[in-house]
């Protein structure tokens, strides 16, 4: 774990209702700036070393955000998604951050999208990664590992503190053998992500995130199930910024089907297949997600179709 990138900036921001969220930064703080928001589950860290590396060559500012219940985030149950991005502008506010793009990976899309909802005037684009869709609403579409968490919702609801607290004790227990549990992990995965999970630098990643920037308290992924499972507080139709999808074709958390559906009912997105991999795929072309990001520049008015 030595040869990790450390943040050039790590600490917290005060939001709302005396909250905290924890924000791992990388690269110069007068860049433009992207936010990453982590996977279900992940933390702060979860930026591939790669791309830590570019954000120093290319000078482009990027914050691994903590959801609440994560690292050193406060705890706590947004009431719809869309609300989390009043916590999102505070952020920005105090990071001296204008404008911003975003990247979410799995359920790090959700929290994207709804900033392009609600921040047009603030976020210049949207790339996710293998996103989560809507499961209920007008934009629901059914099917996939999402479908669980739909049938546990109403125990995911009154149940997710003391859950919490046992999977923070889960993750505590397992941190000494960070790296054989990821090895098994890897074992049961589809090529795709076997491959990937394979990688030094991917297994360094996330092992880097696990024992660093999740080590203080891990209820956030029950917290996201529950927001996932009702409505978000927008539709995609709102979501007028340009976004960019990429998933990969054998995806087996997330089905492509699922993520295909968001972008055709999209106003201005696009959808890049990732051949052959599966949940994870978008990490690998993490570099190509930036650039494509960079090179959309400021909105233009009537950019969007009808």
């Amino acid at each position: 774990m030595s040869n990790v990138r450390r943040p050039a900036l790590e600490g917290t921001v005060a939001v709302r209702d005396d909250r905290r969220l924890s924000f791992a930064e990388y690269g110069p703080r007068r860049g433009p700036a992207i936010v990453w928001m982590h996977g279900t589950p992940g933390a702060r860290r979860q930026i591939p070393l790669e791309v830590r590396e570019y954000a120093d060559q290319r000078g482009v500012r990027i914050i691994g955000l903590d959801r609440p219940g994560i690292g050193s985030s406060t705890p706590h149950l947004y009431p719809e998604l869309r609300d989390w991005t009043h916590d999102l502008e505070l952020l920005l506010d105090t990071l001296a951050i204008d404008t911003v793009r975003l990247i979410g990976l799995s359920g790090g899309g959700p929290y994207v999208l709804a900033a392009g909802a609600a921040l047009p005037d603030r976020v210049h684009g949207v790339g996710v990664l293998g996103g989560v869709a809507p499961t209920c609403g007008p934009d629901a579409v059914e099917g996939g590992a999402m479908q669980l968490a739909v049938a546990l919702a109403p125990v995911l609801r009154t149940a997710r503190v003391p859950l919490g607290v046992l999977l923070t004790q889960g993750i505590r227990l397992v941190r000494p053998l960070a790296g054989p549990a990821l090895d098994l992990y890897a074992a049961v995965q589809p090529p795709g992500d076997k491959n990937l999970l394979s990688r030094p630098e991917f297994k360094a990643m996330f092992l880097d995130d696990l024992l660093n920037g999740s080590r203080f308290q891990t209820s956030a992924p029950l917290n996201d199930l529950v927001l996932f499972t009702q409505p978000w507080g927008f539709e995609l139709a709102d979501v007028r910024v340009p976004v960019r999808w990429w998933h990969g074709d054998a995806d087996h958390i997330v089905p492509f089907r699922h993520g295909q559906h968001v972008v055709d009912r999209l106003p201005d997105a696009t959808m890049t297949v990732i051949d052959g991999e599966s949940h994870l795929g978008g990490l690998a072309i993490a570099q190509d997600v930036i650039e494509t990001l960079m090179d959309l520049g400021p909105r233009r008015a009537g950019a969007v179709r009808p």
